[in-house]
């Protein structure tokens, strides 16, 4: 087999996409070739944090829809950016050798480069956490603000980890507002997980900025993920604020424009959004740009029966 069929036996066998493929091809023993590859796909680091709307149980379904990744970008040569980078679902997935990662959540973005830079201190912090409703709530009415890096990281991983279904919800003033989640013995400090994340953030960059700034470097053959908030399927369906900002017709439109601008560009661009009427027509008519139909799970609803499938969107211009 040339190195190519290779690389895409061992996508296909191990159920990984192309990109982190042949990273795995080019580190493995080649004398053992699958063995030793399966062994590093089984030690990949996986997001620390639960996250509404994660693309994890997503990710096949694109690579087998032929929508991701992109077969022209090259991970050696290019960079690949994730603006809203949420639990990094697919970072984690490509680990591509160049990326810079960005959110405007202040405690998420805190929280990676604690993980990258001091990821011992956040463990330490992390193992003194309980899991009890009182002391839930004494930690979610900590102000942020106040507190040290190492303390705001460990707080969002313990109130993510322990928080109904893994909620991030602020009110209107930005103040965390998620319930205690009943669970059984959740796991507060996954030190192994945690040190295998922060040896890949090593060489990335992650920031607190706003998506646009993705325009200030992203060039030709890049690829760039957005996943932003969805705009609601109905009004009251966008009760998951995930910051004291909305995130609406004007935003979506903005975020549109700015797909469009890297497209032009020449960048590899792909974006999640809700199966709505408004989101389907904000990206239909763009020469080169496709629309494609994805079956998710949601499970933010209190009412189990009503946890089912629902269709998103996928956009991409490759």
């Amino acid at each position: 087999m040339t190195t190519q069929q290779t690389i895409t036996k061992l996508a296909d066998d191990l159920n990984i996409n192309r990109i982190y493929a042949r990273h795995v091809f080019h580190i493995a023993d080649k004398e053992q070739l699958f063995e030793d590859a399966s062994r590093i796909v089984s030690e990949k680091p996986k997001p620390f944090v639960k996250w509404v709307g994660g693309k994890r149980q997503l990710l096949k379904q694109f690579r087998e829809m032929g929508l991701y990744p992109p077969d022209d970008f090259n991970p050696l040569t290019n960079t690949y950016f994730e603006p809203f980078v949420g639990g990094g679902a697919v970072f984690f997935d490509l680990l591509p050798k160049k990326a810079e990662l960005s959110d405007l959540n202040n405690e998420l973005t805190t929280t990676y480069n604690v993980i990258k830079t001091d990821v011992d201190s956040l463990i330490k912090s992390l193992k003194k956490h309980k899991y009890e409703k009182e002391y839930y709530l004494k930690i979610r009415a900590k102000n942020p603000k106040k507190l040290s890096d190492v303390e705001v990281a460990s707080r969002f991983i313990f109130l993510n980890r322990t928080g109904f279904n893994g909620m991030y919800r602020v009110n209107s003033k930005g103040g965390f507002n998620v319930p205690f989640g009943k669970y059984t013995n959740p796991i507060i400090c996954d030190e192994e997980n945690l040190r295998k994340v922060s040896k890949v953030l090593q060489k990335v960059t992650v920031k607190e900025q706003d998506y646009k700034a993705v325009l200030k470097k992203a060039k030709k053959g890049d690829f760039v993920y957005f996943d932003p908030p969805y705009y609601p399927v109905s009004r009251t369906a966008s009760f998951t604020s995930y910051t004291a900002d909305s995130f609406l017709e004007k935003e979506q439109t903005e975020l549109r424009d700015t797909f469009v601008e890297l497209h032009k560009r020449g960048c590899f661009v792909m974006l999640s959004n809700s199966d709505t009427p408004f989101i389907n027509e904000l990206y239909s008519g763009i020469k080169g740009v496709k629309v494609s139909k994805v079956s998710a799970g949601r499970s933010i609803n209190s009412n189990a029966a009503k946890r089912g499938k629902i269709n998103e969107v996928l956009v991409t211009n490759y």
